[in-house]
């Protein structure tokens, strides 16, 4: 592992405070303040990648016939496969209902009637049978289930679905069932998992995975966001769950952030417990900011930004080829993932938008230099200026491994959210430069 070694990693680095390496960033004064200019070039160049995203997707991905959306495209919007997978219908309808709902250039009818087409398509086909609140992970293009995970996210997938449309289209019966949605997820996570189906076997032990606790905060933001003090106060004892249960993940006295832990918040043996994922860990760091905003709470934004936001990309950085790792081992092995040093969109994606969000809460330079360096690399990696979007799967060095533009886990979601939420930040940051 040379290339993906803390030693390569560091190469070409300079020394911040406590140990934290970054490359030197020329758009910054002595005193350290970004030129208005670099922040405007940064945000006309969000802004025409979002639009021709949305566009991407408005052409290719609409099923006019049966509803929901394909996200099987080849590079040039070709549909290459016809099954609809649960996940990216719900994050499809989500994000047109976000765009449509928060930014004018957005408000057109085409994007809110492929939403409701999606809507209704996930609330006649994604359960998978009447009066059950699970939900199928893969359906066929006319909605038969094919395959039902073991897990919570297809089912937290259709909630951001139905609750973003119920604010668009001010239905109150959707929004009841998003509500009815989170309690039966809140059981599955907290009291009885029987109902998701997975088998008690001897020799498995319970596992703390980063991602439930991430995507239950994820679906609180969702819930209470605009609805005053009330909805917030009926989650905040989930809400103090879901952050101390991510906390566990900081292991080695503060050194990593290791993507499974026991249930009491210790190192797990073997390849699982050794797992780190630099993106998943970036993502849980701007959800942390997102929150210790909400709350005034600057203890919570010194921990999301130090240890989730920092110290992830501190060693997923691959400083030989740039880029962030997808996968490594704490201790130095190769990871077992096959796919662990390439590059793929949605780390970037989430790397973006946590060192805004941090800059943003905290005018640190050294937080703006953090995201003109992931800036460059994505920008230079990932668009395909020829047939549009963005390709998901890079080798390490850089190049497309694979030309695709959706599948069974790239949809339109990590990376308009990404472009949705820089081009708001940067907005904030033009208006109130002085």
């Amino acid at each position: 592992m040379t290339d993906g070694s803390p030693g390569a990693r560091r190469a070409g680095g300079e020394l911040l405070q406590d140990g934290l390496f970054f490359t030197a960033c020329p758009y910054l004064d002595p005193e350290g303040t970004m030129s208005v200019a670099k922040l405007e070039e940064w945000r006309q160049r969000i802004v025409k990648e979002l639009d021709d995203t949305v566009a991407f997707w408005l052409k290719y991905s609409h099923d006019t016939t049966h509803g929901g959306f394909f996200t099987c495209l080849g590079r040039d919007g070709t549909v290459y496969d016809e099954l609809k997978y649960v996940w990216l219908q719900g994050r499809q309808v989500w994000m047109y209902c976000r765009l449509y709902r928060t930014m004018e250039r957005f408000r057109r009818p085409e994007i809110l009637e492929a939403a409701k087409a999606g809507g209704a398509f996930l609330r006649r086909f994604a359960r998978v049978s009447s009066g059950q609140w699970k939900c199928a992970f893969c359906l066929t293009r006319d909605g038969k289930a094919v395959k039902i995970q073991r897990t919570v996210f297809s089912e937290c997938f259709y909630l951001l679905a139905m609750d973003e449309l119920s604010r668009v289209t001010a239905d109150e019966g959707m929004q009841l069932e998003a509500e009815q949605m989170m309690e039966q997820l809140i059981h599955w996570v907290r009291v009885d998992s029987s109902g998701l189906g997975r088998p008690q076997l001897p020799g498995d032990f319970p596992t703390n995975s980063m991602a439930v606790p991430m995507m239950l905060l994820c679906l609180v933001h969702q819930l209470s966001e605009g609805r005053g003090q009330e909805v917030a106060h009926k989650y905040s004892e989930l809400t103090g769950w879901c952050v101390q249960q991510i906390l566990q993940h900081v292991q080695r006295d503060g050194t990593a952030v290791l993507e499974n832990v026991s249930l009491q918040g210790g190192e797990l043996p073997g390849c699982l417990g050794r797992l780190q994922n630099p993106g998943h860990a970036l993502e849980a760091g701007w959800f942390l900011l997102q929150l210790s905003a909400q709350q005034q709470d600057s203890e919570l934004q010194r921990t999301a930004i130090n240890k989730f936001v920092e110290l992830p990309f501190q060693s997923g950085w691959d400083n030989g080829h740039g880029g962030l790792f997808y996968f490594l081992d704490v201790d130095g092995h190769c990871p077992t993932q096959l796919e662990w040093n390439m590059k793929l969109w949605w780390p970037h994606c989430e790397a973006l938008i946590a060192f805004l969000m941090a800059y943003s809460q905290t005018k640190k330079p050294e937080l703006l230099q953090r995201f003109s360096q992931v800036y460059e690399y994505t920008f230079n990696h990932f668009p395909d200026a020829d047939s549009g979007e963005w390709f998901g799967y890079l080798t390490q060095e850089g190049k497309p491994a694979l030309d695709l533009k959706g599948g069974p886990f790239k949809g339109f979601f990590h990376v308009p959210r990404c472009l949705y939420m820089c081009e708001l930040m940067l907005d904030d940051l033009l208006a109130n430069r002085d």
